[in-house]
């Protein structure tokens, strides 16, 4: 007997959680290879269930994803320059912001003009996965409205994010979460076919391809699990495919790969918690969660409100 498929509110709860408790999973483990990951802590699933870390604290990641939902509350769509108000109104640099990011917020927060830097920091401006990390609240409001929901993912990119992959790496996160929002059974092969029509880039397209064949006896190091977007969103997106029915199941197989281990098990946990919804998330690990003035309780809240503001 299958459990009854969660509610919409209880995806949207879901899909900020799983995000953000992904992102904490991730964090100690940034930057390590894989087989540093294995060696120095064993199977990841265990080490994930049973957390070794006290208090489980979120990186930049959830904290512009917090930013991204509260500018859709404020004004009902993505202004960029809006969001960059609110990017830094909540900006920490002790969340672990990357290089790129902090220029430009630590610019903002001086007063000067900041946008001749989300073009010339990086060459054709940035192609990192920065804007898929944070994409999660635009597919919550706009999962019912693909155009609206593509452009409004290209709009939250582009205070940081102006290369085509950069931005389309956040439309195409946005299109995984908006169709497990609006398929209740998932299909492996629908999944991937609905991404790769959106795909215009060589290198998405590309990687989505591969992705789509890959089953869970194959390594996902042929996708990568660098900062680069089109080596690390379809590796996240691909993470939560070969294991759409359990959360944890879902985040360890990012963890494990090494590398950027926050935004992959961030990508991964926002779009499995969209699937699942909130009751598949442990509460175990949802105990040991910060819970201050922007911790689980705030992201709970930020999630209802934005399903009584913006569900159809």
């Amino acid at each position: 007997m299958h459990p009854a498929p969660p509610t919409p509110l209880d995806q949207f709860i879901g899909c900020l959680v799983g995000l953000s408790l992904g992102d904490a999973l991730g964090a100690p483990f940034e930057g390590m290879p894989s087989d540093v990951v294995f060696r120095e802590f064993g199977p990841i699933r265990q080490l994930v269930e049973n957390f070794p870390v006290e208090t489980l604290t979120y990186t930049d990641d959830t904290e512009m994803t917090i930013a991204v939902a509260q500018t859709l509350l404020d004004d009902k769509a993505i202004d960029p320059a809006r969001l960059a108000v609110q990017f830094e109104k909540h900006y920490n640099p002790a969340r672990g912001y990357g290089p790129g990011a902090q220029r430009i917020l630590d610019t903002m927060r001086q007063g000067q003009d900041w946008e001749p830097l989300a073009t010339s920091l990086f060459p054709g401006g940035s192609l990192g996965n920065g804007a898929a990390m944070r994409v999660a609240p635009i597919a919550l409001a706009f999962h019912h409205n693909r155009p609206q929901l593509l452009e409004q993912a290209r709009l939250s990119a582009l205070p940081t994010h102006r290369h085509p992959i950069g931005i389309e790496a956040a439309q195409i996160t946005a299109l995984a979460i908006a169709h497990v929002l609006t398929h209740h059974e998932f299909t492996h092969e629908l999944f991937f076919a609905d991404l790769q029509a959106s795909a215009k880039t060589d290198e998405l397209n590309y990687a989505l391809k591969i992705a789509s064949q890959l089953t869970p006896q194959d390594s996902l190091w042929t996708l990568g699990n660098s900062l680069e977007a089109h080596r690390s969103v379809p590796t996240a997106i691909t993470c939560f495919a070969l294991n759409p029915d359990s959360y944890l199941d879902a985040v360890s197989t990012a963890v494990a790969l090494g590398g950027d281990t926050d935004t992959l098990a961030a990508i991964t946990g926002a779009i499995s918690g969209a699937h699942l919804g909130i009751s598949a998330i442990p509460d175990h690990l949802l105990a040991r969660f910060e819970n201050g003035e922007k911790g689980l309780n705030h992201i709970k809240s930020l999630a209802q409100h934005l399903f009584q503001n913006c569900h159809p």
